[in-house]
């Protein structure tokens, strides 16, 4: 997904800063935090009626994104 930055935002008010779903006050985290626990795309859409699989399919691709940066700028 190349144009995640559409679903996400960061605001200062909000959940202090971190990176949450338009919106929402889901952050990246959450997502990322409820798929690592083996929740299905489908688990968290039926808890999170506000959610969308591209919200999910955009917090991956900015995890993968944040990622890619932090590889080069070690490098």
């Amino acid at each position: 997904m190349t144009n995640y930055q559409q679903y996400i935002s960061i605001n200062p008010n909000i959940r202090f800063g971190k990176p949450c779903i338009k919106g929402t006050r889901i952050t990246i985290q959450d997502i990322l935090v409820w798929l690592a626990s083996e929740m299905s795309f489908e688990e968290i859409l039926a808890d999170f009626p506000e959610l969308k699989e591209e919200h999910i399919r955009a917090a991956l691709a900015f995890a993968a994104d944040i990622e890619r940066r932090t590889r080069l700028i070690a490098a």
